[in-house]
């Protein structure tokens, strides 16, 4: 018994094959009963069956292991179960006799309330209350359902059979190919699944409708939603279908099973999940509403759609060998879904816009308590925690540097060669990169493992020597100290012009590139501007001497640069602020240089790191910070202008998803003019919720400033939003509510609105909505979380959403007490599921606190600010 326990992985005696389940839930009692007999090929001699079971009640008289040779029917002597291993333990009295078996078991379980494992989601049907069953198994849930191997590499066919109620819509993977109806009770059979992991197998009864279309090639797509909400499905549909038939052409394999549905669930704790041939989605990732639901929404859809559809191949029908590899599954299907987006909508500038991806990326992998792409998982309840930007957006950015160094037509080429080889079966980051090497003659292992295989990412410093560019390369930290990390840097640069580029590898600490050999007539080294990473493909930041600095500001106030490139410098200047080698006086002064930007991706950058600086301000230098508001609304007022209120005939998408960003950013800053229009526009709005006065784009810019104006004296705004919370039943317009509500700057509103996070009223995956305080009321936030941690790691404890309480509220804070403080609440509590967001968060304070310091030692600072000012940029 004791080899079993604390081991990160079952033992190999056992190979499961097939299992066959059969599942009774009672949607009432919230319980579930079932069965399972799991077909095995015994490889080694052994006396133990060793699987994954939690949560469940097993029937150990049930249990028996009958031999395919001689059908002799085994009983175990000894049933264990352990725990905090989730694993179910048969010992039998003799060895078990190599070759196939059956094992059978049956056991019953509790339908939970977490959003994992098998689950209940509520929904409202004609005024009542009902209850739907769900299932969530990734990373490591299906152990919850029923007893089996629930590991990737551990691949099996599953015939699956549901007892249910006859008048609800009972979905698994495969479709039905039998309904036997007995009075209130129906018998559901499906097909037997090809093979694939327990993470993957997928659960859904409740009541819905849907909407149907069929591929070009027979597939057949529906859109589940609950009753009464079909016409928001349709625009997932045709996107579904679009998508599928792009993938089919793309990965050169035709859609593995028969069938599609997308189902949208209520109360579901990630934002959506691949099972095979039954994707489930949280309501708003899935579902879109032309009356009431935003750009930002429309766009959502189609990523979400486009990513979980990409997991079917790269994911489901080639799968991680292990949790170590989940950046294989999740940076892909990222990185694929801006693929998808592009080729469907190619006006919405995807790659442009996936600088947000690969910026989350670059700023949670510039701490010291990042972790490799290929991160180590010793224990199951190690994997929820890196379900996060270092597996997705990291991860999605050196598959984009490695296919923009390798060329689209041969990445493309040789990742059709690796899913074909390996379909059906498992792999390792390893496989993907000797596939892609074999294409390419290129040395790619060498060159992506010093990327996965440690954290963090250089980066590099450039200046012009006797006609020579020098460049060194040093890994980066937001902490501005220095690690010692080294990179095969895939370097790409133009000088002067797009025509007049190059690229090398970077392969030690520092090199030099003799410009005289590559500049044409017109380019002069001397005045030239000189831009590395062109359009931002490689995951690594630029630190320009003063002189090359200065040309690109010049280069960006004549509009040289592309839309990509611009994005980059001001990213990496921010950054370099944050970790002390660069001044707040020369971002700002460069942000300056974006008065005229009007491209939608790198103006929501601009916008995002004017909020972080004035966070900073108010701490570092409370005096400066009016100057430093009215910089930021001089900077964005000509768009309010040019963007107006209201939609406008015709307009991009990429306008109609700015113009309520940038609303929000003046509402932030306290611009009286766009505060009063806000309120104005939102009164006409409680009047009669469709009124042309405040479009889906705009409302989340009038809810906050509604709420910048509400304080215990004045609650009109906070009643009011309440109401609009509760007489919708759309779930983004809920979110937009949410994530408003606790930008009030009082205290005591502030609290009573994050416990309205906690109460009946609010969903539990989108109480985390609800974190972004105002900076007045992060103390408040901190004092609430402390008082509601029992409460809040009870109910959220179990899954990943624990950890967005800890850093929406902990990063917040710019001192070195204030960290001190948080370490020591902490000190004395569980933290096995959020050690590491923990010492993220931590860190960050840290950061900010040395940031805080930095700005307070600038002597020219309040100077340079105000002739900023002055100039009415």
């Amino acid at each position: 018994m004791e080899q079993f326990k604390g081991q990160p992985r079952l033992p190999k005696f056992a190979v499961p094959k097939r299992y066959d389940i059969r599942l009774k839930p009672d949607l009432s009692a919230c319980k579930f009963s079932g069965s399972v007999a799991i077909e095995l090929n015994i490889v080694a001699d052994t006396r133990f069956i060793v699987l994954n079971a939690a949560e469940l009640s097993v029937d150990t008289t049930s249990v028996s292991f009958t031999h395919s040779s001689n059908s002799k029917v085994l009983r175990p002597s000894k049933v264990d179960v352990v725990e905090e291993d989730e694993i179910l333990v048969l010992e039998f009295a003799d060895t078990l006799p190599i070759g196939m078996g059956l094992l059978t078991i049956r056991f019953q379980g509790t339908l939970n309330d977490k959003m994992k494992g098998f689950y209940t989601s509520t929904y409202n049907h004609n005024g009542e209350k009902k209850n739907m069953a769900v299932t969530q198994f990734v990373p490591a849930d299906a152990r919850q359902c029923f007893p089996c191997w629930d590991e990737p590499a551990c691949k099996a066919m599953f015939k699956i059979t549901l007892d249910v109620p006859s008048k609800l819509v009972a979905l698994s993977n495969m479709p039905i190919i039998e309904e036997k109806v007995d009075g209130d009770l129906k018998t559901v059979s499906y097909q037997e699944s090809p093979i694939m992991s327990t993470y993957l197998v997928a659960i859904v009864v409740g009541l819905f409708d849907y909407v149907e279309h069929l591929t070009s090639d027979g597939v057949k797509v529906r859109v589940y939603c609950q009753v009464g909400k079909v016409n928001q499905a349709k625009f997932a549909l045709g996107v579904a279908v679009r998508t599928l038939e792009l993938y089919k052409d793309y990965f050169e394999v035709p859609y593995p099973l028969p069938k599609l549905d997308m189902v949208a669930i209520p109360d579901f704790a990630f934002g959506a999940m691949e099972n095979y041939g039954l994707i489930t989605y949280r309501e708003m990732a899935l579902l879109y509403d032309d009356q009431h639901s935003a750009a930002t929404n429309k766009q959502r859809v189609v990523i979400a759609i486009a990513h979980e559809l990409a997991h079917q191949w790269f994911g489901n029908l080639v799968t991680m060998e292990w949790w170590t590899h989940l950046w294989l599954n999740e940076g892909f299907a990222t990185w694929v879904s801006y693929l998808a987006a592009d080729n469907l909508f190619p006006e919405w500038k995807g790659w442009t816009q996936f600088l947000d991806e690969y910026t989350e990326g670059l700023q949670l992998d510039g701490l010291a308590e990042s972790h490799p792409i290929e991160v180590e998982i010793n224990h199951t309840r190690e994997i929820d925690e890196i379900f996060d930007a270092i597996s997705y957006k990291k991860g999605a950015s050196v598959i984009r540097m490695l296919q923009s160094y390798l060329g689209a037509e041969c990445f493309q080429r040789s990742l059709a060669s690796y899913i074909k080889k390996f379909a059906c079966s498992n792999a390792k980051t390893e496989d993907l990169w000797a596939a892609l090497e074999e294409g390419s003659d290129e040395p790619v292992n060498k060159l992506m493992n010093s990327w996965t295989r440690q954290k963090g990412y250089p980066v590099i410093t450039v200046e012009v020597k006797d006609q020579k560019l020098v460049f060194e390369q040093s890994q980066f930290l937001a902490s501005g100290s220095h690690g010692d990390g080294q990179w095969i840097v895939p370097i790409t640069l133009c000088c002067g012009s797009y025509d007049v580029g190059m690229n090398f590898l970077l392969e030690s600490k520092s090199g030099t590139l003799d410009m005289k050999e590559f500049l044409s007539d017109k380019s002069n080294l001397a005045s030239a501007w000189v831009k590395l990473n062109v359009d931002q493909t490689g995951f690594y930041r630029v630190k320009y001497n003063e002189d090359l600095a200065a040309r690109l500001q010049n280069a960006i106030e004549n509009k040289h640069l592309s839309a990509t490139d611009r994005y980059g410098i001001l990213d990496d200047s921010f950054a370099l602020c944050m970790a002390r080698q660069q001044s707040l006086n020369s971002l700002l002064t460069l942000m300056g240089a974006y008065r005229e930007e009007l491209e939608y991706t790198v103006l929501f950058n601009l916008i995002n790191i004017s909020y972080k600086v004035e966070r900073i301000a108010a701490d570092a230098a409370p005096e400066l910070l009016e100057y430093i508001r009215q910089f930021f609304i001089s900077l964005f007022l000509h768009l309010e202008d040019k963007l107006g209120w209201e939609p406008k005939t015709g307009e991009s998408h990429l306008d109609a998803m700015l113009r309520g960003e940038v609303l929000t950013a003046l509402v932030v800053f306290g611009h009286d003019l766009t505060l009063k229009e806000a309120s104005r526009r939102f009164r006409a709005f409680l009047d009669d919720r469709n009124t042309p006065l405040l479009h889906p784009d705009i409302r989340k810019a009038s809810y906050v400033a509604v709420m910048r104006e509400v304080s215990t004296s004045n609650r009109f705004g906070y009643e009011s939003l309440l109401r609009v919370y509760r007489e919708t039943d759309l779930s983004q317009e809920k979110t937009r509510v949410l994530s408003s509500l606790t930008s009030s700057p009082d205290h005591n509103i502030i609290l009573e609105a994050l416990n309205f996070l906690l109460s009946s009223e609010v969903r539990h995956q989108d109480a985390v909505l609800g974190l972004s305080v105002s900076r007045e009321g992060r103390e408040t936030a901190w004092t609430w979380l402390k008082d509601n941690w029992e409460h809040i790691s009870k109910i959220w404890g179990s899954g990943y959403l624990i950890t967005r309480f800890v850093s929406s509220i902990v990063s917040l804070f710019a001192s070195f007490e204030k960290a001190e403080e948080i370490e020591e609440f902490f000190a004395s509590r569980d933290k096995s599921k959020i050690a590491r967001t923990l010492k993220q968060s931590i860190e960050r304070v840290h950061i900010n606190a040395n940031w805080v310091q930095s700005v307070q030692r600038e002597e020219h600072l309040a100077k340079a600010l105000k002739g900023l000012v002055l100039r009415k940029i």
